[in-house]
């Protein structure tokens, strides 16, 4: 089959990119505001470190949703077609994000305010446990051999950018006073997500399906059941893909969401201070994920991955020796050096684990084991390094041991895979 012209290839990936951008940027709000106030407004009875670990609980619950989101829409992404699922996952999370800037409080409603924002924050989950198979697979299935690894980056470049926005919301709307910030200002961030859904479905309704599933589909009906069809025949793909995400996962939620509380609460830096160094972290990452996807092209997914994943585990400890000089300068670049060893992994990925699977069954396949990793690595890794502080009276070493605890998994899975970067799909 020939590659679609360049220009419709472009198109494409931008219409990911931004629809990626947009899901994750409501996404990524919910984690900040559980970092900084919904502690406060939705937990106000636990003592502050308590009430962080509650607020990350129901943080987890997205990642929770995550692999039945990927299951539900990895099904009908491969009977009905990528586009479809792409527009819907969109506006589910839109709604989602909407709705938790009109929650109540607990002090306005009691105990239905934190059942109310579990529920919401699942629906999150659900919708972008979908959305990153769809956007993933029009990239790399109009992509090009050769190109894929950059081309399908930009969808993952999707997410800092998505962090870079939520983040930089933040930053504005906590710069109010306390009282204005905690009785309305938080929930800008949220209800501007509906304008940022508008935006988005505009641009997804305007590409076309992916050619190699519509020329699978007239070829082959393929499965009745997509996902039982991955587990039987590429079992060891998914446990691949499944251990790939684990050290990826867990750096990236510690770098950018656990941080925010250790830094404002062990360490006692500004808030403001803690959101410029993700703010920062997140604006190199654009620039970082595609360089990998591209280096990936050239000396292959594995290397590259594994390059990552090995830095990470070697950066664990002196990360959080750096956070510890409570120098604002010195945890920006803590922050920063850390995103880039994620990137290495990031980069890489859309295509590695598109790479894996069969048209007929891709979307199942690479959802499956991207989204069955979440809950275990970047859903709990907030609530387990807030924990693993609590019990070590603040001091970061045994979250530094689970790091590379979660660098070791990676490592062992990617070693175990194929090479796929000049796989024909």
């Amino acid at each position: 089959m020939n590659a679609p012209p360049a220009p419709s290839i472009r198109r494409v990936v931008l219409a990911s990119f931004i629809g990626t951008t947009i899901e994750w940027y409501d996404f990524f709000l919910y984690g900040t505001a559980a970092a900084l106030v919904f502690n406060k407004l939705f937990f106000p009875n636990f003592d502050p470190v308590a009430g962080t670990a509650a607020a990350f609980a129901t943080y987890a619950v997205g990642f929770v949703a995550r692999p039945l989101g990927g299951i539900v829409f990895g099904h009908y992404g491969d009977k009905l077609g990528r586009k479809t699922m792409l527009v819907t996952t969109l506006m589910i999370m839109g709604l989602a994000t909407f709705g938790i800037g009109l929650l109540p409080s607990y002090g306005q409603i009691g105990v239905a305010a934190p059942v109310l924002l579990v529920l919401l924050r699942f629906l999150q989950g659900f919708g972008v446990g979908g959305e990153w198979g769809g956007a993933v697979l029009m990239a790399v299935e109009h992509g090009t051999t050769g190109r894929r690894g950059f081309q399908a980056s930009w969808v993952q470049a999707g997410v800092p950018v998505g962090l870079l926005l939520a983040n930089a919301v933040f930053h504005v709307v906590s710069s109010m006073p306390e009282a204005s910030f905690l009785a309305w200002g938080w929930r800008v961030p949220f209800l501007l997500g509906i304008l940022l859904l508008g935006v988005g479905m505009f641009i997804r309704l305007r590409i076309i399906e992916s050619p190699l599933f519509e020329q699978a589909k007239a070829e082959d009906p393929g499965p009745k059941v997509p996902i039982l069809a991955v587990l039987r025949e590429h079992p060891r793909n998914v446990l691949v893909a499944m251990g790939a995400r684990f050290a990826e996962n867990a750096f990236f939620y510690i770098f950018t969401i656990l941080v925010l509380s250790y830094g404002t609460q062990q360490l006692k830096l500004s808030q403001n201070a803690m959101l410029n160094a993700v703010l920062l972290g997140s604006a190199v990452q654009l620039v970082a994920i595609p360089f990998f996807g591209m280096l990936s092209d050239k000396l292959g997914r594995r290397p590259v991955y594994l390059g990552g994943a090995l830095f990470l585990a070697l950066f664990a400890f002196p990360f959080f020796l750096l956070l510890d000089t409570r120098n604002p300068f010195v945890v920006a670049a803590a922050v920063v050096v850390g995103l880039v060893g994620h990137a290495a992994m990031y980069g890489p990925q859309a295509a590695f684990f598109s790479e894996l699977f069969g048209t007929r069954v891709r979307y199942s396949g690479a959802s499956l084991g991207y989204q069955l990793a979440s809950p275990l690595a970047g859903g709990l890794a907030p609530l387990i390094a807030t924990s693993l502080l609590k019990w070590s009276d603040g001091r970061p070493w045994p979250v530094a041991v689970y790091l590379i605890v979660m660098s070791i998994i990676t490592l062992t899975a990617v070693w175990m895979a194929e090479e796929t970067h000049r796989r024909v799909l």
